[in-house]
């Protein structure tokens, strides 16, 4: 029987372990990736740490993945895949194709959808597998020891600009200058927005800039937003902590959308009587089509856009998930394969 190698916790919170798996034959549409890099995104964390009550271990984290096909289905050989092509996987593992959620081309949304991290092996590992529609070809124009973030955290942000219709003539405010808000200013900027950040650190001010924002607030500061009252068109919330909620709603323009991708585990409390009187409107989403992604990384190719990351051998996994659990990662991190 074929075997993976994995990392693996056994509880909550514990601590990644040397893990092996059996995997059984290929079945017909899935592909099989050995992993070069993976990166790791805050839901590796929250889901080793069963925040989301929905973990199940033993629990190997992962779904960033950059690597070459190594195996498929007899079915998967048929649409255009080709072993040894450099694919990505990202939150998604397979989708049913038959729902109308997947039938309209929302396959992210498809209720009997695998995620690549729950109730699934993910690709803390030495190889990882999933459904032929879910291995995302990788082009030559991104650097693959830093193009996994994109397949979480870049779609999560880049989806919105599709799925709320941003103008390019748009003025956005990103709160939460992070691994999710970095990659929004960049994506962002080359869209033509104007782009205010939004952020509690005021060391990464400069860096925010650097990013494209061309305006950077204290989102702690109410006195600091004020000015900038019914101002954005949008506004996007990437971090996942509390934050004034009446104040921010006063910074959309008429017709303003708030929208998270965030995981804010509290509840958001608003007045629904500005929302009325603006016309504006709360929203969220998750990752993006396959279709989303792939306008995603032709985006970030052609407008030289790559995710700031700090790498680590995958073998001190440990070490860097402590990294981010800490604060300390620099915008995004990424496990290079020695398992």
């Amino acid at each position: 029987m074929p075997t993976i190698k994995a990392l693996a916790a056994h509880s909550p919170g514990g601590r990644l372990e040397p893990f092996t798996y059996e995997v059984g034959h290929l079945a017909p549409e899935e592909v099989e990736i050995e992993i070069d890099y993976t990166g790791i995104c805050h839901s590796d964390l929250s889901m080793l740490e069963n925040e989301w009550g929905i973990t199940t271990y033993p629990f190997v984290p992962g779904h960033e993945a950059i690597g070459r096909i190594s195996a498929m289905g007899e079915v998967a050989q048929t649409k255009g895949l080709k072993v040894g092509q450099r694919v990505g996987i990202g939150w998604m593992a397979s989708s049913c194709l038959h729902c109308p959620q997947c039938i309209q081309g929302h396959q992210q949304l498809c209720l009997q959808g695998q995620p690549t991290i729950v109730g699934h092996h993910g690709s803390f590992a030495t190889r990882v597998r999933a459904h032929w529609v879910w291995a995302v070809p990788i082009s030559d124009a991104l650097d693959p020891s830093s193009a996994g973030p994109l397949l979480c955290g870049g779609i999560t942000v880049f989806a919105p600009l599709l799925h709320l219709n941003t103008r390019s003539t748009a003025r956005v405010g990103v709160f939460g200058i992070g691994g999710l808000g970095h990659m929004a200013l960049m994506f962002l900027k080359a869209w033509g927005c104007e782009v205010v950040a939004f952020s509690s650190s005021p060391a990464k001010a400069d860096e925010a800039r650097g990013f494209g924002a061309s305006k950077v607030v204290n989102s702690r500061s109410t006195s600091e937003m004020k000015p900038l009252a019914g101002t954005l068109d949008l506004v996007l919330i990437t971090a996942n902590a509390p934050l004034d909620w009446d104040a921010i709603v006063n910074l959309l323009a008429p017709g303003g959308k708030l929208h998270f991708v965030g995981a804010v585990l509290e509840p958001v409390p608003v007045q629904v009587f500005s929302l009325i009187l603006g016309q504006k409107s709360i929203s969220g989403s998750p990752t993006g089509s396959r279709g989303e992604i792939d306008s995603m990384l032709a985006f970030a190719a052609r407008h030289n856009i790559s995710p700031k990351v700090q790498h680590f051998p995958m073998s001190q996994a440990n070490e860097a998930m402590d990294h981010l659990r800490a604060g300390k990662a620099n915008y995004r991190i990424v496990l290079d394969a020695d398992l």
